[in-house]
């Protein structure tokens, strides 16, 4: 009898452990790595790309309206500042460039590691400009740090390209 009611009352736990180890096998296979790094490559992609694009006018021609923020609007928030940037046109069009060019290549899987170093770069420079933005700002800096630490994953063109000279090499 007592055997009968510790059964009946470890019923419950157990089912409620089997839903537990069904829910978490669905939750992983939705958030397959390769999944994960992909969205992440895109979504650390996105605000930069969006900001890049508005510095252009054309085929390396810098709009006026970049150059007039780096000389007059954005300011260096450091002790003691906050400081004009130096070399204001040459800012603007550095900071056009690398959001134009590491984008690309993270939404690729194109040196990933490396265009994640340098957005991670870029997010430290935006938060010296825009302290009150951190709580953006940090969301960019992990995206940037999962990215280097665990790399792009299999959606990616570095992945492919380990995959063939990796083989090449074996094949030798």
């Amino acid at each position: 009898m007592v055997m009968d009611q510790q059964a009946a009352q470890s019923e419950p736990l157990r089912t409620a452990g089997l839903l537990v180890e069904k829910a978490l096998g669905l939750v992983q296979a939705i958030a397959q790595p390769s999944l994960v790094q992909l969205v992440m490559r895109v979504a650390l992609a996105v605000p930069f790309w969006k900001s890049g694009i508005l510095k252009w006018t054309g085929f390396l021609q810098l709009s006026d309206t970049a150059v007039t923020l780096f000389t007059d609007e954005f300011m260096l928030h450091l002790p003691g500042g906050p400081y004009h940037y130096p070399a204001p046109a040459v800012v603007a069009f550095l900071s056009g460039c690398a959001e134009i060019t590491f984008p690309v290549l993270l939404v690729f899987g194109l040196g990933t590691r490396f265009a994640a170093l340098g957005l991670l770069f870029m997010t430290c420079i935006v938060e010296l400009t825009v302290p009150d933005g951190w709580p953006i700002h940090i969301t960019w800096a992990a995206m940037a740090l999962g990215i280097m630490a665990w790399g792009p994953g299999r959606i990616s063109i570095d992945y492919l390209l380990t995959q063939y000279f990796g083989r090449a090499e074996t094949a030798r």
